[in-house]
């Protein structure tokens, strides 16, 4: 059975190296271009990416500003961002904006494709997967995957919550309990108040049951 191929939005507006880049990315990956911010911003929410490559300078909105709005709306797939501008405020930018990685025009297509090669390693490796209700979770990862929206990544924290309770969906555990086992056990019971509204708001308000006078439990879906 053939491999399914990751999946690389390219947002590229140079009329020369774009359909360069397109065409090497295009050899080991399944490759949408794109060549404006604001249709690369369409595209990056309307599809479900394995990876993003996306330039500094764009007509429209410029390649921070894409990022950093894809970021505000939960993508979370792995972004290379690349410029021509090699100073060291232009690449803070880059990373403060969401972008993984930067790559610095020119640059050796070997070089783009390791770097996306590592990019998409980190960030597929999901292990195990827990089924929670309609949503699939990969807790090595921290990856939980919608059936409305795609991947959604959970922070440590909140990955470690939810594990715990999806690893023992029949139990309810006090606040108490959850601190000892997934936070500092000095830490106030209002922490885990806390992180189950993050992951509630994250994902569905369902997803973690509150047991009146108990604590809590993974939810019934």
């Amino acid at each position: 059975m053939a491999t399914e191929r990751l999946r690389v939005l390219l947002i590229e507006d140079d009329p020369r190296l774009g359909p360069l880049i397109e065409q090497v990315l295009t050899e080991v990956y399944e490759v949408t271009r794109v060549e404006d911010g604001e249709a690369g911003l369409a595209a990056g929410l309307a599809g479900d990416f394995d990876a993003l490559v996306v330039d500094r300078r764009l007509p429209g909105l410029d390649g921070a500003e894409v990022v950093t709005a894809l970021r505000e709306r939960r993508v979370v797939a792995p972004i290379l961002m690349l410029t021509a501008l090699g100073t060291v405020r232009d690449r803070v930018d880059g990373l403060d904006a969401g972008a993984n990685d930067y790559l610095v025009k020119p640059f050796e297509f070997d070089e783009l494709l390791a770097r996306l090669r590592a990019l998409t390693r980190t960030f597929t490796g999901e292990g195990k997967e827990i089924a929670v209700g309609g949503w699939r979770f990969h807790p090595e990862s921290r990856a939980i995957y919608s059936p409305y929206e795609g991947r959604i990544l959970l922070t440590d924290r909140e990955s470690a919550l939810l594990r715990l309770l999806a690893e023992n969906p029949l139990r309810t555990f006090s606040r108490r309990q959850i601190l000892e086992a997934v936070f500092e056990a000095d830490e106030q019971d209002g922490t885990v108040d806390t992180y189950v509204h993050y992951v509630r708001r994250k994902t569905d308000p369902d997803i973690i049951s509150t047991v009146r006078g108990q604590g809590y439990r993974l939810g019934q879906l």
